[in-house]
């Protein structure tokens, strides 16, 4: 195991070495932040996980094997303390059910617009930004959190599964099934400014 771990020491780290621990929070805190705001919808619930995030990682950082990278195990933390104040508000909330995963239908969606024909401008901007934020926070938790590890913040599917303790297996079908759900609800959207630029 090396001592060195995505730029950093994790020996200083363990050691609680005060600049190694900023570099740390520094190179990691807006991730963070964005992985948690996109679970969560609130600025507030956001920032609560940001600060959780980072004071439960120094405290445990000794029993930090660097099996996984830093930046995996901290997208853990901070997902499973996301799911905790989803929790407090609605207790029935929960990434597990991966029998789940196969057992349901994938959804397929009712009308599939060909964004290709709209200027890439349109795509990028802050009205369509804004859809597609309501988009992501409309998709079933599970979904919606493999989707923001995997294709916002750009996890690998094997850090994903790593991060969120699934397989593979598991972390591909989300992703599959919320691609198809934000397509689905996006359609409609990119149809009627596909009628409008005609």
């Amino acid at each position: 195991m090396t001592d060195n771990i995505e730029g950093l020491s994790l020996k200083a780290l363990r050691a609680g070495d005060r600049a190694e621990l900023v570099r740390m929070v520094d190179a990691y805190s807006t991730p963070v932040y964005r992985l948690a705001l996109k679970m969560l919808g609130v600025e507030q619930d956001a920032e609560d996980v940001l600060q959780t995030t980072f004071i439960k990682a120094i405290q445990h950082l000794p029993e930090f094997e660097g099996r996984s990278s830093l930046s995996t195990w901290l997208y853990r933390i901070a997902a499973n303390e996301a799911l905790m104040i989803l929790r407090r508000k609605r207790p029935t909330v929960s990434l597990d059910g991966e029998q789940n995963d196969q057992d349901e239908e994938t959804q397929r969606p009712a009308e599939l617009a060909d964004w290709a024909a709209l200027p890439e401008s349109d795509l990028l901007n802050a009205e369509s930004k804004q859809h597609l934020d309501r988009a992501i926070h409309n998709l079933p938790l599970k979904l919606r959190t493999v989707f923001i590890m995997r294709d916002i913040e750009g996890l690998s599917i094997k850090e994903t599964s790593e991060a969120l303790e699934l397989t593979e297996t598991a972390v591909k079908t989300r992703l599959l099934r919320a691609r198809l759900f934000l397509r689905e609800q996006l359609s409609g959207y990119f149809s009627e400014r596909l009628r409008q630029e005609k």
